[in-house]
Parts: structure tokens; sequence; C-alpha cells
């Protein structure tokens, strides 16, 4: 569960958004962009951007990198050289459908993080206190954060007493790769957009596992298979916990939306 960005309202394509990125000829579709709402202009595809300086930033980064067996959606500058405007941003649509492929999806985090491995921390997460910022540093016990027990807060104080010292490296990773990787029909994943985080990579592999157990129909042997990752129980320990503590924030949990979890802590208690 994440965070609900507030979003400039995507009922309706400004016309002066489709003459900045050069659409405006075309006839908008509806389409979703990373389980939000966008539009399809030809081979655009245009949405609204919850953090300007993070879409901009995420642009600067994207724009030309080349991963190995990842297609990326390659964002565009509007014709004034901006990559949001009003709000609102642009890259090259790329067709494909998020599926439960894993395993596919975890290589693709090896690769991507590889390639990010030179791009320096951003400054924009300086003093950074959002919901997924909270969470990761109450994870990695660098903050205490209150947590409503009914919808998690109980269950993470409970695994909390089992973190070990962590000697992982930090550096920019994307923490929420469950359901930002699309396949098209040949299986080719696509990467769709860039959360920037600044977290060992083997921690954000292992948001990617326990996304998958917790809601995705994952099963043991996706922790098993990943076991090689180096300090990997410590590493799915704290995703088990970021997760957990974002869960007892969250405006819309329940105790009945945490029931995956519960599942995905139960896999992962038993490999500490």
């Amino acid at each position: 569960m994440t965070a609900v960005p507030v979003l400039p309202s995507a009922g309706a394509l400004p016309p002066h958004v489709r003459s900045a990125f050069g659409v405006a000829e075309v006839e908008p579709r509806p389409a979703m962009w990373a389980g939000r709402r966008a539009w399809r202009c030809g081979d655009l595809l245009l949405r609204p951007v919850p953090d300007k300086v993070v879409t901009a930033w995420s642009a600067g980064v994207l724009d030309g990198l080349r991963v190995e067996g990842l297609r990326i959606a390659q964002p565009v500058r509007s014709s004034d050289g901006r990559w949001v405007v009003g709000g609102w941003a642009a890259n090259r649509f790329v067709a494909g459908t998020v599926e439960p492929r894993y395993d596919a999806v975890l290589t693709a985090a090896l690769r991507l993080h590889e390639a990010l491995a030179d791009v320096e921390r951003p400054r924009l997460l300086d003093g950074r206190d959002d919901l997924a910022a909270r969470s990761a540093a109450a994870a990695f016990g660098e903050r205490r954060v209150p947590l409503d027990p009914a919808t998690g807060g109980a269950l993470f104080t409970q695994l909390a007493a089992y973190r070990a010292p962590l000697h992982l490296t930090p550096r920019l990773v994307h923490p929420e790769l469950f359901g930002a990787v699309l396949f098209d029909d040949a299986g080719v994943p696509a990467l769709i957009e860039l959360v920037p985080c600044w977290r060992p990579a083997e921690w954000a592999s292992a948001v990617v596992v326990v996304d998958a157990v917790a809601w995705g129909g994952g099963d043991r042997g996706l922790l098993e298979r990943w076991a090689d990752t180096a300090q990997w129980p410590q590493a799915l320990l704290r995703a088990v916990l970021f997760r957990l503590a974002l869960h007892a924030q969250h405006p819309e949990a329940s105790p009945s939306t945490l029931e995956g979890l519960e599942r995905a802590a139960g896999l992962v208690s038993a490999l500490l």
C-alpha cells in the first residue's frame, strides 16, 4: 500500500499542455500509467504528476538511460525544454501490462540499479518527510514513528526486535518496482517511472519480494531463489517493516488490508 498522491485533475487534458508537447492535433485517448489515469496522444503518454520537482529530476536521469534487457519509457520535453508543464509530464508510450513475473522484475531491478550506480544522491531527498520516507526511516531504526497497532504497528514492534546490523551500501534505488514494470507480448520488461530513494539495492529488491508475497500471489520460493543476495534475511526484514510502517500510517488502511503483509511477515520471520 502506497501513499495517495495529490494530483492535478486527470479528467481533462488541458489544450495548452497538448500544444506544449506537440500533440495539439492528436485526439487524446484515455490510458493508465502506474495505476493512475493518463492520456495517450499518438506515441506519447501525457500524465498529471504529484511532484513536479521529483518528476523533473526523474526525467533528467531517465533521459537516454540504457539498461540491458529493460525498455525505458523515455521522458519527452515540451517545446520550450521543460519536463513538466502545468503539472503534466510526457513520455514515449511503451506497450505492456503488469504481470506476476516477479523473478523477471527482480532481474530488472538488479540491472536498473547497476545502471544507476554512479548517480549521486539527489538533494531533493534532503529533509524529505513524506509517508514513504518516514516509513523507510522507521524500518531502518533511524526514527520512531507513531503507528496504529491495529493496522500494522503491533506487528512492526514485534518484528523490529529481530533487527541486526545491516552492512550494505546505500545508493539510488527505486523502492516501488512492484507495479512499475510492464511486460510486452514477448515478455520484455519496461520501466515506466523512477521513484528516487537512497537505500541499499538489496533492500529495494526485498521490497519487490514482500509486495509480491503480500499482494501478488508470490510464494515462499521467491524468497528462497534470491537467498544468495547479501544479508538477505535482514534486507527482507526491513522491507516488511517498511511496508508495515507505511500501512499503519495510511489513511485507507484497515485490519482487513493487513492480511497480505501478515503472510509476508510470517514467511520472512522463518528466515531470521
